[in-house]
């Protein structure tokens, strides 16, 4: 099969990937093959083909965001949605407390093990999804990460009824999570540099869309930073209502600038970082999922240029979620 792998990690620049012939993986005890479908990219994914993220396998295969076909452990053709969070212990502290996105020794797709960059791929069966209805498979994949992680931070977020959000870049995660929000009867405002991301998230309702470092135009009970820029941390902060908290979405986060107390973080402001997610998460934004129609916006990529997307990426030039299809490409 056809698979991209991280060979040098470092810039887009530096064509850290390549696209490479690889042996089809056979699953093992408990595994499943899975034919991928789409694949989602994920910001992650940037940060593991760029070395933000140490390297866990050398030449992996990233991609976290897979709908697939069931090959082997599924009735043939059942769809199935494989993310991020690919294994846990199940025995520590954090796991029977119910926060296994917390587990010392847990692994991840696309970092631990090879990722959907590629036509075929093996999940361990309990941590295989099912996927709601009424989707297309383009659609589907950026709800495995992007909207898993959003979902997950906006509890975090600890968002109170009906209150006023403030969202701090406006990509893949971002424009699923402020549905959400909405839906949820929240007030939400954006802050982003991409105009073309602050004429989407107007679509979609929101109560305003400013430049990244821009105030709000009211005091906000919570925000989310899905940008993995340091410095919009102290302008988020300082927007905060007395007992705000900003949840903090990335794996990854360049440095922070130093914070003054008294602006941006006194009268009871909180801060709070993500990490990754449970399956029960996975399982409630699936539900919701298919319970209220998410509008998903998409770029399409066939898999071979792969690169490309993750480049385009970098550069902020996807509006929306780019999605991989792994489908012969006569290019």
């Amino acid at each position: 099969m056809h698979a991209w792998r991280v060979t040098r990690p470092g810039p887009m620049a530096s064509g850290p990937l390549e696209w490479s012939l690889v042996a089809v993986p056979r699953p093992s005890a408990g595994e499943v093959l899975v034919r991928v479908l789409v694949c989602g990219v994920c910001r992650t994914d940037l940060h593991v083909a760029e070395g933000d993220l140490p390297v866990h396998r050398p030449a992996v295969t990233p991609g976290h965001e897979i709908v697939g076909e069931g090959v082997t452990g599924f009735a043939d053709g059942d769809r199935v949605g494989v993310a991020w969070l690919r294994e846990t212990c199940g025995t520590c502290r954090y796991c029977l407390r119910g926060g296994e996105n917390l587990c010392p020794e847990s692994r991840y797709t696309g970092w631990d093990a090879d990722g959907g960059y590629a036509e075929f791929a093996v999940v361990p069966a309990a941590y295989a999804l099912p996927l709601p209805s009424g989707y297309t498979d383009d659609e589907l994949a950026p709800l495995l990460c992007a909207g898993l992680i959003g979902y997950h931070a906006l509890a975090r977020a600890d968002l109170p009824e009906r209150g006023r959000l403030g969202i701090y870049g406006f990509g893949g995660s971002a424009h699923l999570t402020t549905q959400v929000a909405i839906a949820r009867g929240a007030t939400v405002h954006v802050m982003t540099r991409s105009a073309e991301a602050r004429k989407l998230a107007l679509e979609l309702g929101v109560a305003s869309a400013g430049d990244a470092a821009d105030p709000p135009p009211e005091p906000l009970d919570s925000a989310i930073l899905f940008a993995p820029v340091g410095e919009l941390v102290p302008p988020a902060l300082e927007a905060l209502d007395r007992g705000g908290t900003l949840a903090i979405a990335g794996i990854h986060l360049s440095d922070i600038p130093s914070l003054n107390y008294q602006r941006h973080l006194f009268q009871e402001r909180q801060v709070r970082s993500v990490t990754a997610n449970t399956r029960a998460d996975a399982r409630e934004f699936l539900d919701f999922a298919g319970a209220h129609r998410l509008a998903v916006s998409t770029v399409p990529y066939p898999l071979s240029r792969a690169d490309q997307a993750l480049s385009d990426l970098a550069a902020d030039r996807v509006n929306g979620a780019a999605v991989l299809r792994a489908t012969p490409d006569p290019c």
